[in-house]
């Protein structure tokens, strides 16, 4: 009993490092950029971080598997352009087909992965960097290496860009899918398995539990969110492009690493993994105020990925 206190402690106590760290930047930030504590920067800023948010909460579904999923930046990117390339057509069956596509490919390019990952047993950071790379051929095959044609549509502008009651719609998308996630992690049996499989997925098969359906799930899922991720930033851009989710693998593993989930699954908090985007972004927005070149940007972010890392290891040493 005192253990799992101590544990939960422990895990609250991870969770709250991402939110004292954003009042850390925003303070600092607020000193070089006065208008940094305005509401309506501060609302503009969590508008950006719903985009890398959405992706961290499927990322750290797969993460609490004990797997990693290095297919979100052309899940995204392959999402943005099928949802743009329908809602360019003008047909009105088409556009209103944009966003379920865009989604149903995120959850197809889940499937191939769980097949993969559970089906033919190879690592998941190998798998999945694989199809990432089968998925940018496929994109340069389509759109011959240019920029793909094609907009958002009314819903995906709305979704990205728009507000009700001061509150932009990305954030609510957002907040929404947490809560969705949240409900089935902590109420379903799927999500009890899922964290079971994190902590021991041989213990949990030899339980009775068929593994392999919960990480189809979960890498469904996962794909589903990267795939909405790349809906939203369609939407906000006007456009899909070319890359357009290569700077966001970094960011979206730092989120849920710096929101306290152990790379080797188990473990997690959603609470932290909203204050790790929300960081990242804040972080993000000081660096590009203070000039701090795209170099030093990921050198950075892969200083605090890695300083995560560690401290996780240190604290499983100790108890």
């Amino acid at each position: 009993m005192t253990a799992r206190l101590f544990n939960r402690v422990q895990l609250d106590a991870d969770a709250l490092v991402p939110w004292i760290a954003s009042l850390i930047v925003i303070l600092v930030g607020a000193t070089v950029f006065p208008k940094f504590l305005s509401a309506g920067y501060l609302l503009q800023q969590l508008q950006i971080a719903s985009f890398l948010g959405v992706l961290a909460t499927g990322a750290m579904v797969v993460i609490l598997l004990g797997h990693i999923d290095l297919s979100i930046p052309w899940v995204l990117g392959g999402a943005a352009i099928l949802s743009t390339s329908l809602a360019g057509t003008g047909n009105p069956a088409l556009v209103a087909l944009a966003i379920p596509a865009a989604l149903a490919f995120g959850a197809l390019v889940g499937v191939i992965n769980g097949i993969g990952v559970s089906i033919f047993r190879i690592p998941s950071m190998v798998w999945t960097l694989a199809v990432n790379a089968m998925l940018l051929g496929v994109a340069v095959l389509n759109t011959g290496g240019f920029n793909p044609k094609g907009e958002a549509s009314a819903l995906m502008s709305s979704l990205s860009t728009g507000s009700t009651i001061g509150l932009p719609h990305a954030l609510i998308v957002w907040l929404c899918l947490c809560l969705l996630v949240f409900a089935i992690l902590k109420r379903t049996t799927f999500g009890r398995y899922l964290i079971a499989i994190g902590n021991s997925e041989k213990a949990t098969y030899l339980s009775g539990v068929e593994t392999p359906r919960i990480v189809f799930g979960a890498f469904m899922l996962a794909g589903a969110c990267s795939a909405l991720g790349g809906v939203l930033l369609a939407g906000y851009a006007n456009q899909a492009y070319q890359s357009m989710g290569d700077p966001y693998l970094m960011p979206t593993i730092a989120a849920v690493v710096i929101g306290g989930t152990s790379i080797l699954g188990g473990k997690g908090s959603f609470v932290g993994t909203i204050g790790g985007a929300i960081f990242i972004t804040l972080l993000t927005s000081v660096l590009s105020v203070m000039q701090i070149s795209e170099a030093w940007r990921q050198i950075i972010f892969g200083s605090i990925v890695l300083s995560m890392l560690l401290a996780q290891n240190l604290r499983r040493r100790k108890a």
